[in-house]
C-alpha cells in the first residue's frame, strides 16, 4: 500500500530494555513496521535489500541497498519496496533507535560527546549519507552492533556515530519549512495506556482491565491501541515480558522457571513458545549465547 505523506502518521512505540542504551532491530518484507509513522527516538536506518520509494517528512525519493538515513524524533518516515505482492524478503532493514536524552545526558560526563550535536541537529530534517566508503564501514558496524551486547554494543554504536559525524558526503531530505503532522492528544492517550501496561504487565493483565482504565470498550481500545502503537495488545504484552526475561537471563542467575513467573507467565510451555517466537531460540539457548556465560 503506498504511503500518503499528507496522512496523519502512526505513532510507533519503541520498547527500550532497561539494560540497554540503544534498541536494535532488523526486519524483512512484509512487516507491520513498514508504515507511515514516527516515534520519540532517533532512528538510524540501513537498507540491506530491495529498492523502492523513501518518504521522510515532505521528501519523496528512491532508495536501494545501502540507503543510510538518520531521522530525528517525531519526523515521519517510511520505506516502500517495489516487490511482487507475494514476494518475501527475510532481512530488508537494520535499524538502531536511541532516545534523544542519551547523548545529551552523556555530555555531562563525557564532553567529547558534544561533537555529535551538529549531526543530531541535521537529522531533524532527515539526513542521508551517500559516500560508498561510509556506507561500507557503516554496514560493518551495524552487523557488529547486531552481534554484540553490553558495553561492546555501545562501543560499536558510538564508533558508528563518529563515522557519520565526520562524513562530508550527506544531504538533508525534508524541507526546512515542513511541520510534521503529529497529534499530541493521540500521543497522550497512547502514553497513558502504555504507562498503565508497563506498571502491571508482570502479572496477569487482561484486556478488559486496561480498557476499563482507559474508559473504553474492549473493542474500541483494541482498535485504537493497534492503530496507535502498531502492535496488538497481546503482542505488546508478550514483547514487554520477553524483553524483561532477556534482561533477567543476561544479568541474573535466576532459574528459567523463576524468570517465567517473574515476568508474568504462569505456564513454562507458553513462556518457552513465546520466547522462541520473538527471539528465535529458547530461553536456555539464549542464556548459553551470552558472552559472559560462554565456556
Amino acid at each position: 500500500m503506498p504511503t500518503d505523506p499528507q496522512r496523519q502518521p502512526d505513532y510507533e512505540w519503541v520498547e527500550q530494555p532497561a539494560c540497554e542504551s540503544i534498541h536494535y532491530i532488523q526486519h524483512g518484507v512484509p512487516s507491520s513496521l513498514i508504515r507511515w509513522h514516527h516515534h520519540r527516538e532517533f532512528e538510524l536506518h540501513l537498507v540491506r535489500a530491495t529498492s523502492g520509494r523513501i518518504f521522510v517528512g515532505d521528501y519523496i525519493g528512491n532508495f536501494r541497498p545501502g540507503n543510510l538515513v538518520l531521522v530525528a524524533p517525531d519526523l515521519p518516515h517510511n520505506w516502500i519496496s517495489n516487490l511482487a505482492e507475494d514476494e518475501i524478503v527475510p532481512v530488508r532493514d537494520q535499524v538502531i533507535h536511541f532516545p534523544s536524552t542519551l547523548l545529551h545526558d552523556a555530555q555531562r560526563v563525557f564532553p567529547e560527546i558534544r561533537a555529535f550535536t551538529p549531526l543530531l541537529e541535521q537529522a531533524k530534517r532527515g539526513l542521508e549519507f551517500t559516500h560508498p566508503d561510509t556506507i561500507a564501514q557503516a554496514t560493518t558496524l551495524f552487523d557488529a552492533v547486531a552481534q554484540a551486547c553490553g558495553p561492546q554494543r555501545l562501543i560499536h554504536f558510538l564508533t558508528l556515530l563518529q563515522l557519520l559525524a565526520s562524513c562530508e558526503h550527506c544531504r538533508t531530505l525534508s524541507s526546512a519549512w515542513h511541520q510534521p503532522q503529529t497529534d499530541s492528544k493521540h500521543l497522550d492517550w497512547l502514553n497513558s495506556a502504555a504507562d498503565y501496561i508497563l506498571q502491571h504487565y508482570q502479572r496477569e493483565l487482561p484486556l478488559d482491565e486496561v480498557a476499563l482504565f482507559m474508559d473504553m470498550s474492549q473493542t474500541q481500545f483494541s482498535k485504537r491501541f493497534k492503530r496507535a502503537s502498531g502492535h496488538k495488545f497481546v503482542d505488546f504484552i508478550n514483547m514487554l515480558r520477553i524483553n524483561r526475561a532477556s534482561e533477567l537471563l543476561a544479568y541474573s542467575d535466576n532459574p528459567i522457571t523463576a524468570i517465567c513467573f517473574d515476568v508474568g507467565y504462569n505456564n513454562i510451555a507458553n513462556f518457552n513458545r513465546r520466547f522462541l517466537e520473538l527471539k528465535g531460540m529458547t530461553p536456555s539457548e539464549y542464556r548459553k549465547t551470552l558472552p559472559q556465560r560462554a565456556s
